[in-house]
């Protein structure tokens, strides 16, 4: 038996809808991975631009169906019925792998049979490609993540025992399904933390993450999944949400006000706060206003545009 047939096969999902600018790029990062056992399914969502033809240019090296679907979340979970492989990863259709991401986060599951999960870090880049920032993660830290997710989707790998144990992702959820299923999975295995770059993470006006028309929902979103899992909802948290609330609540220009927005974000924090932690303060959130914590809240920060860091 050759030695490359032991190792155990990593199943790649990308879920896909009209990426067809950006797929091609990410088919490429995932075949050219120097891992020898990696099964690659695209599941799309009925693509009408050029993605199916991308697509049909790689044959068998590759899986695909391309149908109507419930959105994202739902492609995910029937490219991970499709699966054969032990580990799971899925990689959406604009983000990418670097060199060695695969191999690197099978040999961590190696060196640490008790791991569950695996994450490394990743690059922002803009939709050129070019890199403009990193992506805050950081050592796991299960008290953390009622606070920040610290820990990037395109950078991380799971084993499929517990990706069943947890049941896969929430269909309810369209943006913060990789949050709450993170907490999840925590709740069942150990994560390990890689401190390596293992992808990229495209910026772009059709991103969910960065889009305007998605901000206010991909907010709302994260704090409902942190008061569902935590019955607590944490400042910095209530505040994200109130500053997305803010600029769509001011008109035209004024919402690229940075001061502006961030004052009228404040004035409906204490209030939103209130309502969603039924008139509770807890502690950890007094100890949040900070100088630093006030000085940073009016800067112009990456993480507020992609809604993962208030």
């Amino acid at each position: 038996m050759n030695r490359d047939d032991k190792r155990p096969l990593v199943s790649i999902i990308t879920p896909s809808y009209n990426q067809g600018e950006y797929i091609e790029e990410t088919i490429r990062s995932v075949l050219s991975q120097d891992y020898p056992r990696i099964e690659l399914i695209v599941v799309d969502g009925g693509s009408t631009d050029n993605t199916l033809d991308v697509l049909r240019r790689y044959g068998e090296r590759l899986r695909w169906v391309s149908e109507r679907d419930r959105g994202q979340s739902d492609a995910i979970n029937k490219g991970a019925a499709m699966a054969s492989g032990e580990i799971l990863a899925w990689l959406n259709s604009d983000d990418t792998y670097l060199e060695g991401a695969v191999r690197k986060a099978v040999e961590f599951f190696d060196s640490h049979p008790d791991v569950g999960v695996v994450y490394g870090k990743s690059y922002y880049t803009d939709p050129s490609g070019r890199v403009v920032g990193e992506y805050p993660v950081a050592p796991f830290d299960p008290g953390r993540l009622a606070v920040t997710n610290f820990i990037c989707q395109p950078s991380t790998f799971f084993r499929k025992m517990v990706w069943d144990a947890v049941g896969g992702l929430d269909l309810s959820l369209h943006y913060a399904m990789d949050y709450d299923l993170w907490i999840r999975m925590a709740a069942q295995a150990d994560f390990g933390y890689l401190d390596e770059f293992l992808s990229t993470y495209r910026l772009h006006g059709q991103s969910k993450t960065v889009s305007p028309a998605h901000a206010l929902s991909l907010q709302r979103e994260i704090l409902d999944t942190v008061v569902r899992h935590y019955r607590w909802a944490p400042a910095n948290r209530v505040y994200g949400y109130c500053h997305h609330l803010a600029e769509y609540m001011l008109p035209g220009g004024l919402a690229r006000i940075k001061t502006l927005t961030v004052l009228l974000s404040l004035m409906l924090l204490p209030i939103k706060y209130m309502i969603s932690n039924r008139g509770m303060v807890r502690i950890e959130d007094v100890k949040m206003i900070t100088p630093g914590n006030m000085k940073k809240l009016f800067k112009d920060w990456i993480e507020v545009s992609t809604g993962y860091r208030p």
